[in-house]
């Protein structure tokens, strides 16, 4: 029986140039689980694959929204989903690549996503800006500790969010969160991850690589398409640095320096969101036999 395979973990480990070859290997397609790498004309700074870097392998998910469009991780779980049902139903292995727990859970868990209230978000918005995101978080561990305990207090969009939907449903937020159990479609799930020490330096050449490559220019060039005013996309690493050093917050070798940093504080989210998986099989990104490793596990 055909099962999807996950190739999750942190960023920079490699897990792009695994999923195309379990892709060849396997006779599948890749499915994007990268927030970021939805966003069209987004390539340089989220590293997304070139089409040589594909090998011919179909890749689905990328390049689907403007950079003015918010992603929504429940229009994502409805579009891959389709995608993998379809690919199954055609005898193709789907192998779901990203980094961005959520989007990979939101495939493989039983995750709901209430509905919104703008006015309702507006306010509690208008209250982290006025009290401290803090604030809310200690509101939130009063009435839903559990989902408290999963979000950091300075996660202003997630602390809202939790906060909005307990004020629309009248129920915890926690009740929306996923019981864990068998992964939907009997997914494999593979993580990879390198030493703290060599993932440290190769985050530090992709970012120079990055800046080498035109990060700078593509930046430019979105922003005449409306990064700047793009919720989800603005924020993406590396962007965000170089909007503001465009906007006069500092210069470019800053913003390199601090898009650095704000990967390394990343990678250690990931790592503790993947972490707690006990489901997920972990590799070293570096061992030389990494994919005949994994194909190993795949079908011992």
């Amino acid at each position: 029986m055909i099962a999807p395979v996950a190739v999750v973990g942190p960023t920079a480990t490699g897990k792009t140039a695994l999923g195309v070859e379990l892709a060849l290997a396997l006779g599948g397609e890749v499915v994007n689980a990268d927030a970021m790498q939805l966003y069209r004309g987004m390539d340089i700074g989220t590293a997304k694959a070139t089409p040589s870097e594909r090998k011919g392998v179909p890749h689905h998910l990328l390049d689907v929204l403007d950079v003015t469009e918010t992603a929504s991780v429940a229009a994502y779980q409805e579009q891959a989903r389709s995608i993998i049902e379809g690919l199954l139903e055609a005898d193709r292995v789907p192998v779901i690549v990203g980094g961005s727990g959520l989007y990979v859970q939101a495939i493989v868990d039983d995750l709901r996503f209430p509905g919104t209230d703008p006015a309702v978000r507006r306010d509690l918005e208008r209250q982290a800006g006025a009290e401290g995101t803090a604030a809310l978080h200690r509101r939130l561990a009063m009435l839903d500790p559990k989902a408290a305990a999963t979000i950091l207090p300075g996660d202003t969009r997630r602390v809202v969010r939790a906060l909005e939907v307990i004020a629309i449903t009248g129920e915890p937020f926690s009740a929306n969160l996923p019981t864990p159990g068998p992964p939907r479609y009997g997914t494999v799930l593979i993580g990879i991850d390198r030493d703290a020490e060599e993932l440290d330096t190769r985050l530090e050449l992709r970012v120079e690589h990055m800046f080498d490559a035109g990060l700078v220019d593509e930046v430019r060039s979105l922003e005449q398409r409306g990064l700047r005013q793009g919720r989800t996309a603005s924020r993406a690493l590396g962007y965000r640095q170089v909007l503001d050093a465009l906007a006069g917050n500092g210069d470019l070798d800053a913003a390199a320096r601090d898009t650095v940093v704000a990967t390394r504080r990343f990678v250690r989210r990931q790592r503790s969101w993947f972490r707690r998986d006990d489901r997920i099989t972990w590799f070293d990104g570096g061992r030389t036999d990494l994919v005949a490793a994994v194909l190993s596990h795949l079908d011992p």
